[in-house]
């Protein structure tokens, strides 16, 4: 951690702009710490945000405290994207600790940097910052307002990017990406993307979003051509029958219906996908079939089984792709006050080599899971079609 304990002592000054922390190693200690500096009687303090449990906390601390603060944190975690003045840093450290730091110097005048203590939240998308496709799809005025009645879908849409900031770098920039949204409806966050990888981000990047209503697909065509958006295309069509490529390297599967969202979960697998997001929507399966005699003074509530079952779809869906080799997170997409359908599922492909320890770890899951679903007497489709095509395969 030499290394990056120099970076951080020569960054913790009145240039350094923000830092997150995320990736960590441990799914039960923070999960994310961001970090600002703060002018207070004209002393510099840096804030920590730390998530845990959905919950923030908060601390300001000096300079030589914060270095402190971000190694020890850096001890848990596996990446840190910071930004200077001069520069953006991007901090990944491998599972035997092994530090690599990769830095892009800017170019132009120097961002200004708002150090009071109580500012507004920042979002990835800034209100008063006017975005074209956010103006067209009613959620922001033509001089950069939010349009009060969307600033629910405003938040949401800045919350999923957040999640896509956090996996940045497990996508080669090196080279063009293949994402696709399955389910993509209105699109808002399909342009958000599109959006926030090729014009903020400069990433190289094709994204085919899929859905069956063709007068949405076509609407949403003519934008994108409005925008001048040159690889982002709508397709009219169906998850489960889709084959118009070979390779993807990100599947975005947002509010696909009941077994929909397995489809695509499964097809994700197949393409070997580097990233998956994930948010399930209305559940069924597992509800029509859960039984088991010990739970049985719970699930004779309707409303208390359909949760249940849609909890325990979403664990199992976890699992199976821990299975199969990815590292998974459930987390939570939006405040349960704006809806219900608030989990997203986050997977990211392990870099693990095929070895005996990794056989043994998927064994271990693959037993988990089939003693679980024997005591619930439930057969989900997504572990039905991952067995399937492993015996295709």
């Amino acid at each position: 951690m030499n290394e990056l304990s120099k970076l951080l002592q020569e960054n913790l000054n009145i240039e350094f702009i923000s830092a997150t922390l995320s990736n960590p190693k441990k799914k039960d200690d923070v999960q994310k710490v961001k970090v600002r500096p703060v002018l207070k009687k004209e002393v510099l303090y840096f804030q920590f945000e730390s998530f845990r449990n959905n919950q923030a906390f908060h601390e300001n601390v000096e300079e030589k405290k914060a270095c402190e603060i971000l190694l020890e944190y850096m001890g848990n975690m596996r990446q840190m994207q910071m930004e200077t003045q001069r520069a953006d840093y991007t901090v990944l450290v491998s599972k035997k600790g092994k530090v690599t730091i990769k830095s892009k110097i800017k170019k132009g005048g120097k961002k200004k940097i708002d150090m009071s203590h109580d500012r507004k939240k920042k979002y990835v998308l800034e209100e008063g910052v006017p975005v074209p496709f956010l103006q067209d799809l009613g959620v922001m005025t033509q001089d950069g307002k939010i349009v009060r009645a969307k600033s629910d879908k405003f938040r949401q849409i800045n919350r999923f990017l957040e999640f896509i900031e956090d996996i940045l770098p497990e996508l080669d920039k090196g080279r063009e990406l293949t994402i696709l949204d399955f389910g993509c409806g209105k699109s808002y966050l399909t342009f958000a993307m599109y959006y926030y990888l090729h014009e903020l981000k400069e990433y190289d990047i094709r994204i085919i979003g899929l859905d069956l209503k063709k007068e949405v697909i076509r609407h949403c065509n003519e934008l994108s051509e409005k925008y001048g958006y040159e690889k982002l295309r709508f397709l009219e069509g169906d998850i489960a029958d889709y084959t118009g490529v070979n390779k993807v390297d990100m599947v975005v599967t947002l509010h696909a219906c009941d077994t929909a969202t397995d489809y695509a979960l499964a097809k994700a697998v197949g393409w070997d996908a580097k990233v998956i997001l994930s948010v399930p929507c209305c559940q069924h399966e597992l509800n029509r079939q859960i039984r088991n005699e010990v739970l049985e003074p719970v699930l004779r509530y309707g409303l208390l089984k359909e949760r249940m079952a849609a909890l325990i779809t979403d664990g199992l869906r976890a699992q199976y792709l821990e299975r199969e080799g990815y590292e998974a997170q459930i987390l939570e997409f939006i405040d349960m006050e704006h809806t219900p359908k608030n989990i997203l599922i986050r997977a990211v492909k392990r870099n693990q080599k095929a070895d005996q320890k990794e056989s043994v770890r998927r064994q271990q899951i693959e037993a988990s899971i089939r003693k679980c679903e024997a005591e619930l007497r439930v057969s989900p489709t997504l572990g039905r079609l991952l067995d399937n095509q492993g015996k295709t395969e």
